[in-house]
């Protein structure tokens, strides 16, 4: 196999690893968005109040 074919394979092979672990990740995560999104209500209320 040339040199490029390897690069490129390994190349292909990285960047479908960082993407699947990505989006393990993104998948896995456990972020509080319900506190988020109280958290910016509470500000916006407190922003117009002012």
């Amino acid at each position: 196999m040339k040199f490029e074919t390897l690069m490129l394979h390994s190349l292909f092979a990285a960047c479908l690893l960082v993407c699947m672990l990505t989006f393990g990740a993104m998948l896995t995560s456990h972020a509080p968005t319900n506190n988020v999104a109280h958290h910016h209500a509470a500000m916006a209320a407190i922003g117009s109040a002012s």
